[in-house]
């Protein structure tokens, strides 16, 4: 009989594993995030809660370093959900549904790119960005879990963990930006442009 550490690891793996069935969008995605930083765009990065936390661990992978044997420039990643004073005055002033678009609104440009994490595809501030990036030709990648919710029809590149449990969505989906990040990173280097 499997013991219940087993089982939810075996569920990590499983929901890992759909991410196999993306593979060709994943190498697509990896090429376009290179060609923004060679351009020297910069990626910005959002999501609630847990995904909030996946947004800036992955901003800081790119500033600081993701591996620890190799040393490079900083690479342009922003978080715009840890400014707790420019969130909570336009959650008050405006709509919270308007967080992640104010900041994309005021710091982005066509060469950027914005990462939207969201387990459930469906939070209306990530709907919202996600909508504006597309409406001022700003190319968006969307980390999504369960089918993708409603943000998938608004986003270029949707990669979606296909599992309906939110720990394990999150789980892949920091794996995925390591995975990612990384590969960016080898195309970086072997091209000797950082």
């Amino acid at each position: 009989m499997r013991s219940e550490l087993e089982k939810q690891i075996n569920e990590s793996l499983k929901a890992k594993y759909t991410l196999l069935l993306s593979e060709q969008k994943i190498d697509k995605v990896i090429k376009l995030i290179y060609s923004k930083i060679k351009k020297n765009g910069k990626i910005f990065i959002c999501g609630n809660g847990g995904s909030a936390a996946d947004a800036q661990h992955l901003a800081a992978e790119f500033i600081v370093r993701l591996r620890p044997k190799i040393n490079r420039m900083p690479l342009p990643a922003v978080s715009i959900v840890g400014d707790t004073s420019t969130i909570t005055a336009c959650g008050n002033d405006y709509d919270f549904s308007q967080i992640f678009k104010r900041n994309l609104e005021a710091l982005a440009s066509k060469k950027d790119l914005l990462l939207a994490i969201s387990t459930s595809g469906n939070s209306k501030n990530i709907i919202e960005v996600l909508r504006y990036a597309k409406k001022n030709k700003i190319k968006s990648i969307g980390f999504f879990g369960f089918k993708g919710g409603k943000a998938r029809n608004h986003c270029d590149n949707s990669l979606i963990v296909k599992a309906n449990n939110v720990a394990r969505i999150q789980e892949a989906h920091i794996f995925l930006g390591h995975y990612i990040f990384e590969k960016v990173e080898d195309l970086l280097i072997k091209n000797n442009q950082i």
